[in-house]
């Protein structure tokens, strides 16, 4: 790479980066990796991403219904406990985020495998509400948080070349082998039952995250990255959560999160009863997780691959159009071609924002302290699960139908999305008092 040139031919920073200084291909090499290395690293990110599936919404869904048979207790007080354990479970993500940032994902993983090892274990020993609120926590603080925070951030923090790529990659077949648990989960606990199903998943915990995590290399800081036809100079420091938090761009790229949290999670947990109000089979409902999956995967690799070259902001309002697209199309599924539309059209909003989501903080905050102004995130969109299904639920139960509540859902990301449109990126950090 050429000299650094003198401060004052320094030009100024690309509109939405966070660079300190450019130069144009022509007269730099750009930082690359070697691919093998690139390509285990990606892979293990992914496949630790598909193992948070024992905390996921689907990972936990097939064991709802034998839960309450087993514990004699009703579907609200289930629904209950799941709520409270998910929002306790947000609240420590913060927390988790400055660990990573303090102690690198590496370290972080390791423990994280051990507690949601231990956790699963434990879940098979449930013998009251009481029990099961506890091991909800645990799942949900230690499953969809905590791991799947520590991959992100592995990634974010260790791959140098193409990162975006490398996150829509990770996003993208994690999410695959979290909607594929369920059929698994689901035969596992027909053919054995709840305590034995959950001994063996805490077992492929144990024999799968735990020596991935062991042979991951530390976190390799960021020096370069090719953005366009400049390669762009990303400060270690970056900007401090609390400068983050001051910044419009935050905000929105939560509230997305948020936004996709809580609908996604919303129309999923209800989605049987949804479309069967629209016309549909419980067996047609059901499949309608199949077109979802496919857009969502599509989506995710889609802005993973150009996330890298565009401002992410343009992905944020595209998944946040997209969904409100697919709340306004809903009260018009019937059985046939606009149910495999509703489906791709919310599997696309999903897929859209998983692919630019963790690149976008990346590009705008840098890399010093993404754990924690991560951790602010993901506590935001882990809340928002808890809320969607009772947002439909009382819409419901308020109006009789669903048509209501997915109309006035369809405004909000309808307005986040138009945020992004209008929101400045924010300034680099060297422009911000210390």
């Amino acid at each position: 790479m050429s000299k650094r040139p003198p401060a004052s031919d320094i030009p100024a920073p690309i509109t939405g980066s966070i660079p300190i200084y450019q130069e144009p291909l022509e007269t730099a090499r750009p930082s690359k990796q070697p691919l093998l290395w690139w390509a285990l690293i990606v892979a293990a990110g992914s496949m630790l991403t598909a193992m948070t599936f024992p905390g996921q919404t689907a990972g936990l869904s097939p064991f709802t219904d034998p839960l309450i048979a087993t514990l004699d207790i009703d579907r609200t007080a289930i629904s209950f406990s799941y709520l409270l354990a998910t929002l306790t479970g947000a609240l420590t993500m913060p927390i988790l985020g400055r660990a990573l940032d303090k102690y690198g994902a590496k370290r972080a993983l390791i423990v994280i495998g051990f507690l949601l090892a231990i956790v699963v274990f434990s879940a098979s020993f449930i013998s009251d509400i009481i029990g099961l609120t506890a091991s909800y926590v645990g799942l949900r603080m230690t499953g969809q948080g905590a791991l799947s925070l520590a991959a992100t951030t592995l990634i974010a923090r260790t791959i140098t070349h193409k990162p975006g790529l490398a996150l829509g990659i990770v996003g993208a077949v994690g999410s695959a082998g979290i909607s594929l648990a369920p059929v698994g989960v689901e035969r596992l606990i027909a053919f054995t039952d709840i305590a034995i199903a959950w001994r063996i998943e805490a077992a492929l915990v144990a024999v799968i995250v735990i020596p991935i995590a062991l042979l991951l290399p530390k976190d390799l800081p960021q020096t370069t990255t090719e953005t366009g036809t400049h390669i762009v100079i990303v400060p270690e420091a970056g900007y401090t959560s609390a400068q983050a938090l001051r910044t419009g761009m935050f905000w929105i790229l939560a509230s997305s999160g948020f936004m996709v949290g809580m609908l996604s999670t919303g129309l999923a947990f209800h989605l049987i009863s949804i479309l069967g109000a629209q016309g549909l089979s419980t067996v047609e409902a059901a499949a309608n997780f199949i077109p979802q999956t496919v857009a969502a995967v599509a989506a995710t690799l889609g802005l993973g691959a150009i996330v890298d070259r565009i401002d992410p902001r343009w992905g944020v309002a595209g998944s946040m159009l997209t969904l409100s697209g697919t709340l306004v199309l809903l009260p018009f599924v019937n059985v046939g071609i606009t149910g495999i539309i509703f489906g791709l059209l919310l599997g696309a909003a999903m897929g859209s924002l998983r692919g630019v989501e963790a690149a976008a903080f990346v590009r705008y905050y840098g890399r010093g302290h993404i754990g924690a102004i991560r951790g602010i995130a993901t506590s935001i969109g882990l809340a928002s699960t808890a809320l969607g299904p009772l947002y439909f639920a009382l819409g419901l139960s308020l109006s009789g139908s669903y048509a209501p509540a997915s109309l006035l859902a369809a405004l909000f990301p309808l307005l986040v999305g138009l945020g992004a449109m209008f929101v400045k990126p924010p300034p680099g950090p060297d422009t911000l008092e210390a």
